[in-house]
């Protein structure tokens, strides 16, 4: 019984966390505390959409907060869906999502518009059984229970890794649990495998709670999204700022590859994770991030997502991810498909 509570015990400021990805919370904004306040000085201000140990937290690490010449104003979600919700409702003008929030946002014909992404490694994109589980391959899930946020990324790569071992969705007894109740069950039993992303990943492989069956690599596109409104893409001066931000993002994420620990030891501060999990995770997956254009092939990766629920009727109709998509930040940038970083043993 002390396995049970504690874990998930463990895991809950995690609930708040970047990683872009999390699925359908109705959580709004946090009340206050980190990530409520304004940065920079001037007359414009920019409205930015956040979660725990997310964008603010590396720009500030960065330095890249230190010289604005326009306000921004940040307000933290628990996860990418009620972000989106925000951008729709004019709320806030841009903010940070993983591959399959605008997906189902586009699916209920939200007004957003995704124009900046980054290509990350998927290995933290896992599907995890415990650590004396019977389950050796993907093909094993058959008939079992796993464990999965729903409209998340790991949704997607939980999808896709059945069909890439053969298997559908619907062989498999899904249970849609946020990650803090997932924990809870994959630690006592409750379901046979979980379906998850860093620094979730993480923190189970560094706790010996359990081992990757399979993850996400070669198997989905590995990106991540800044989403805009476009009614503040057809301000100017909101575009101009937004243009500036997407550049300061950019440096901040070139720092972070470079910078692992010092990274680190920040994430782990402002989410509550132990430095050694936030290591693991920055190693793994989210120190290993470049930017990239939201080019075509970026478009038909996302196409394929959105194919993919809508073909399960997880989205109610069939969209064209084109439409949501805003190329005008593209400039010089690599494809959608560039390598992602890497980290050598002496990291």
């Amino acid at each position: 019984m002390r396995r049970h509570h504690a874990a998930p015990a463990l895991l809950l400021p995690l609930a708040l966390l970047l990683a872009a990805c999390s699925g359908t919370s109705s959580a709004g904004t946090s009340a206050g505390g980190a990530g409520g306040g304004t940065d920079g000085k001037g007359s414009l201000t920019l409205n930015v959409g956040d979660q725990k140990g997310g964008s603010e937290a590396v720009l500030r690490a960065a330095g890249e907060l230190d010289d604005l010449n326009y306000k921004i104003r940040w307000s933290t979600f628990t996860s990418g869906p009620p972000l989106l919700e925000a951008v729709n409702a004019k709320a806030v003008d841009i903010g940070a999502v993983g591959n399959t929030p605008p997906v189902f946002a586009a699916g209920a014909g939200s007004k957003i518009s995704v124009v900046a992404a980054s290509h990350g490694t998927a290995a933290g994109e896992a599907i995890l059984v415990p650590n004396d589980s019977p389950l050796k391959k993907p093909q094993d899930l058959k008939g079992k229970s796993v464990a999965v946020a729903q409209g998340s990324s790991a949704h997607f790569q939980l999808i896709a890794s059945l069909k890439e071992a053969g298997l559908a969705f619907k062989d498999v007894k899904v249970k849609y649990l946020q990650p803090a109740d997932a924990l809870a069950a994959f630690t006592s039993g409750k379901v046979d495998a979980w379906a998850v992303w860093d620094p979730y990943t993480s923190q189970v492989l560094q706790g010996k709670k359990g081992r990757v069956l399979t993850d996400g690599d070669g198997v989905v596109n590995g990106l991540n999204f800044q989403v805009a409104a476009p009614g503040a893409l057809g301000d100017k001066k909101k575009s101009a700022a937004i243009a500036d931000y997407l550049k300061r993002l950019r440096k901040a994420q070139d720092w972070v590859h470079d910078h692992p620990e010092a990274w680190a030891k920040v994430w782990a501060k402002d989410t509550g994770l132990p430095y050694e999990v936030a290591l693991d995770a920055v190693k793994r997956s989210n120190g290993t991030r470049v930017s990239v254009a939201v080019d075509k092939n970026a478009i038909a990766s996302e196409q394929d997502i959105a194919d993919t629920f809508t073909d399960l009727k997880l989205i109610p109709r069939r969209i064209d991810f084109g439409d949501f998509v805003d190329t005008r930040f593209n400039g010089d940038l690599p494809p959608s498909t560039s390598k992602p970083r890497t980290y050598g043993k002496e990291s």
